[in-house]
């Protein structure tokens, strides 16, 4: 093995990238950061009707976007590639003969009827079923039977049934699992294709990997690789089995518990840099108060030691909060940067919006950088502010306890004062409508409620006379013109 740490992610390309192998990359590149190693990207293709290209695509996206980078993988090369699986066949063939030459190893021709009945045997005695080596001492006349019958076999590798398996691991200790609980796996199928736990031996230890880190899921393969990796004379790396993300109801992740790929995250306007934070706490942490950590900090303080053993609960209101804290902490300009592309997608901005059109959003963005979660909530907070057209019901002019006909003399007060004001800013406006309210008998939430409406279309929306100068002179004097058309004549609400 390598003395430098080299670690890896090996993500099939059959579906995009989830929150829990996003977890699964980030400790490992932290790991090897942390250790000044390597982390390396293996893709595993070997499903290849589930396997497409667009996949891959979105992978590699999702990580990048999550601000992981890789010293070797498919897209870069590296000294110990291919980094396809596919691409790797020969390698996985030449150690298949290896463990058959040495009878590790043996062909198993047993179809898939044979093998369901021998299932439906031992669910009927109600045992686990184990392969009973069947085709362990075939003799030369059955194999050409069987070959004459065009059967193609499997290989399976002999995992010894006496004794136990034992292996030390970086987060749980000493794990024992006794072998005759373990099956006689296939480790090469009748097309030539490896399967998981053979390649991952092979290319592990082809690649030097120092250190394996993966999901609890992957113990009870452990001890089956072990087997193959001491059949073949390899040293096996050392394992950590990173504690399963579960839902607040301690049930497995899924769906409904808001479980969803990287990309959903980035469309939903998540910051890659909180979704890099919150990852790292579920089932990690500094200590028991800490809780925001950049990037470089994240680094610096990664120790594998502190990963948990129980698993660790994904809360989306946890996330949207922290994202939340992330969003404001943006600086003006950056927000405008972040939150663009959320607009454009909504129609609200030009795709090459020029320098005239930028300003104005530059003037937007601060009247809801305090309201913003999530970025994809930027174009519902601000649509009113780059429309031309506001649809709304005439009845919302009418605020609680006032006619319509109050309303109508408030929307032409505010027209007055849209109109005389000399500087179109703030102050101006603020020092020209709010002595309105008493004149007209109102409360001030009652005359500005119903210029709110008038302006925005709505009757929650940022600080009015903000609002009012951003949306400047023309555009309120128009919006408020086309409100007085749209009151309704009726009864006090």
């Amino acid at each position: 093995m390598a003395n430098r740490v080299r670690v890896r992610l090996a993500p099939s390309p059959t579906g995009p990238l989830h929150v829990g192998r996003a977890r699964t990359a980030l400790f490992n590149w932290l790991f090897a950061r942390h250790n000044g190693g390597v982390f390396v990207l293996r893709i595993e293709d070997t499903d290849r009707q589930r396997s497409t290209e667009a996949n891959l695509v979105s992978i590699l996206d999702s990580l990048r976007w999550l601000g992981l980078d890789w010293d070797e993988g498919p897209d870069i090369g590296g000294p110990y590639g291919p980094y396809f699986q596919m691409q790797r066949l020969e390698t996985y063939r030449q150690a298949a003969e290896r463990l058959l030459a040495n009878g590790a190893a043996y062909k198993c021709y047993c179809s898939v009827p044979e093998l369901e009945a021998m299932r439906q045997e031992a669910k009927a005695a109600k045992v686990a079923f184990r392969y009973p080596g069947r085709c362990l001492r075939l003799t030369r006349e059955q194999i050409a039977q069987f070959e004459a019958e065009g059967r193609r076999p499997v290989i399976r590798f002999i995992v010894p049934k006496e004794g136990t398996t034992t292996f030390r691991d970086m987060i749980h200790g000493d794990i024992t699992v006794n072998n005759s609980e373990l099956d006689d796996l296939v480790i090469v199928k009748s097309d030539g294709i490896p399967t998981y736990n053979f390649a991952a031996v092979i290319d592990d230890t082809t690649m030097e990997m120092t250190h394996v880190i993966r999901g609890d899921d992957h113990i009870a393969n452990t001890p089956k690789q072990i087997h193959v990796y001491r059949a073949l004379g390899y040293t096996p790396p050392e394992f950590g089995h990173l504690p399963m993300i579960l839902g607040l109801d301690r049930a497995k992740l899924s769906s409904r518990h808001g479980a969803a790929a990287v990309t959903d995250f980035a469309a939903m306007g998540y910051l890659p840099e909180a979704m890099m934070n919150y990852l790292a706490l579920l089932g990690w942490s500094y200590d028991d108060k800490r809780e925001f950590f950049s990037r470089e900090e994240l680094i610096k303080y990664f120790d594998i030691s502190r990963v948990g053993k129980t698993g660790a609960a994904f809360s989306m209101q946890k996330l949207e909060w922290m994202n939340g804290a992330y969003v404001r902490g943006l600086s003006p300009d950056a927000l405008v940067v972040r939150a663009l592309p959320f607009l454009q997608e909504a129609g609200l901005v030009s795709a090459s919006p020029p320098p005239s059109e930028l300003a104005y959003v530059r003037q937007v963005m601060p009247l809801v950088h305090e309201r913003l979660k999530r970025l994809a909530e930027v174009a519902e907070l601000t649509d009113f502010f780059f429309k031309e057209q506001l649809e709304y019901d005439g009845a919302l002019l009418v605020g609680k306890g006032m006619t319509a006909d109050q309303s109508r003399l408030a929307l032409e007060a505010a027209q007055a004062a849209v109109a005389s004001v000399d500087v179109f800013n703030v102050p101006s406006l603020e020092a020209a409508i709010r002595p309105q309210a008493e004149r007209l008998g109102l409360s001030t939430g009652q005359l500005f409620g119903t210029i709110r409406v008038a302006v925005t279309g709505r009757t929650v929306a940022p600080p009015l006379f903000e609002t009012m100068a951003v949306l400047g002179r023309e555009r309120c004097a128009r919006r408020i013109q086309q409100a007085l058309t749209k009151l309704p004549s009726g009864i006090p609400r």
